[in-house]
């Protein structure tokens, strides 16, 4: 479809208030306006500055609830005394997720008045999707920004941060596994789910809040490639794996960021706990004290937490410790990259051919660093709070192992194969010629012709 002929038609872009939902549709968002498309923002206040940098039209929201600088913690009353793992996830599904659907609804709906948008394209996470499709008959897209979350037979229950096994005893352990969760971990939330859509009148077979996210998209487009998902024989039909998706950034660049103690070291470590993770002592202190005052340079970013605090406590020649350093000016110097799992980061990470060293379990970083392990990409320490040991002894291995770079270099050439935001707007091209030729009245599944999602585009 050329520029011309799509120059009016208009797609609103929605997410989940978290910058790992937000930044890596930017880049999607840019290249849209860039072919013709009309692109505005339905999201947090927090997020109002970068859309302003962007020149993106925003809509904050209104009835849903807008967490204060994204801290969830403050904006869910009851959050912190959920210290378990499966108790925090149980509580998130319900009361960050689930219950902001009909907020969202409400919004949108208000927005449409003004914007009547022939398309949405939302984070998979979103979960005002649903009540798009159903109740507003629009088509929308969903990116997947984590691992692809929907059930199958060949995996074990989403969430847990467990690997597939293809033994007899590992397949039945896995059945056991879900009855277990559907009867014990999402039987609360899904309860929830289903009232609220039979109280909206929305269909459902009974399934999870992200299964159903992604069965309720026209399109779920999963930012990645199938060689750092696991395999499965039952994958959804309108799922499309479409490479590593990226935050938007400049062409112009200023002087990028270089110290000269990267020539210096022979080995070079780059530590991050992302934006959202305050407490430095899960990953960057450890991380510190491991390699204090050796010949190992660590350079660490804090996202602007503790910066200052931690350059008293640690002032050693060999240690790098700022705010943010843009991650493309760091990576080619570094050797192996430690972080507590972000999905974004990780990609990053790999498309630079650093070995990992990963260690988170909530927010779903349990299943990202679960996969890291399973493909042999790092060392999964399976652990919120490694001890400096044992990220010592991981990141020696990572760097002399061989195998944990051959296998990053590999899945590297793979996403190298893939133009994300090329086989995005080629997608989105076909559902909305297919809408414009169809009845107005939207079906689940929308029977357009692609390849299978398995293949390279």
């Amino acid at each position: 479809m050329n520029a011309t002929a799509i120059t009016r038609k208009k797609i609103l872009f929605a997410n989940f208030p978290a910058d790992g939902h937000f930044n890596p549709l930017t880049g999607l968002a840019i290249h849209l306006e860039k072919i013709g498309y009309e692109v505005r923002w339905y999201t947090s206040k927090i997020f109002t500055e970068k859309l302003k940098k962007l020149q993106i039209h925003h809509y904050p929201f209104k009835k849903a609830l807008d967490p204060e600088d994204g801290d969830f913690d403050k904006a869910l009353p009851g959050r912190t005394e959920k210290k378990s793992q499966i108790a925090k996830l149980k509580f998130d599904i319900i009361h960050a997720f689930i219950l902001r659907g009909p907020e969202y609804f409400e919004d949108i709906q208000e927005i449409y008045q003004e914007y009547p948008f022939d398309l949405l394209v939302a984070d998979c996470a979103f979960t005002g999707i649903s009540f798009v499709t159903e109740l507003m008959k629009i088509p929308v897209v969903s990116i997947g920004v984590f691992p692809l979350s929907e059930k199958s037979r060949d995996l074990p229950p989403n969430g847990l941060g467990l690997t597939p096994s293809g033994s007899f005893a590992g397949k039945i352990r896995q059945r056991l596994l879900h009855r277990l969760c559907e009867g014990l971990i999402f039987r609360g939330p899904d309860k929830v789910l289903h009232r609220q859509y039979d109280t909206y009148g929305i269909p459902h077979n009974r399934e999870g809040v992200f299964d159903m996210l992604i069965r309720k998209s026209d399109l779920l487009l999963q930012s990645g490639s199938p060689g750092f998902e696991y395999y499965r024989s039952d994958l959804g039909e309108n799922i499309r794996f479409i490479g590593p998706l990226f935050p938007y950034t400049k062409p112009e660049r200023s002087t990028p960021w270089f110290d000269p103690r990267v020539r210096q070291y022979k080995k070079i470590l780059l530590v991050t706990q992302g934006t959202v993770e305050k407490d430095t002592n899960k990953i960057i202190v450890p991380t510190l004290e491991a390699f204090r005052d050796s010949n190992t340079l660590v350079i660490a970013t804090t996202g602007g937490n503790g910066t200052e605090k931690l350059r008293k406590l640690y002032p050693q020649s060999n240690f790098i410790i700022e705010d943010f350093i843009p991650f493309a000016d760091v990576m080619p110097y570094a050797n192996a990259y430690i972080t507590n799992g972000g999905y974004g980061g990780v990609m990053l990470g790999i498309k630079h051919q650093l070995p990992l060293v990963v260690a988170g379990k909530h927010e779903g970083k349990n299943e990202i660093c679960a996969r890291v392990g399973y493909f042999n990409l790092g060392i999964n320490l399976r652990t919120e709070k490694p001890l400096p040991r044992q990220i010592c002894a991981a990141v020696n291995k990572v760097m002399t192992d061989p195998l944990y770079r051959h296998q990053v270099k590999g899945l590297a050439r793979e996403f190298s194969k893939f133009k994300p935001e090329e086989l995005c707007a080629r997608h989105i091209g076909k559902l909305l010629e297919w809408h414009a030729f169809h009845s107005p009245v939207h079906p689940q599944h929308s029977p357009i012709q692609t390849q299978p999602a398995f293949a390279e585009e």
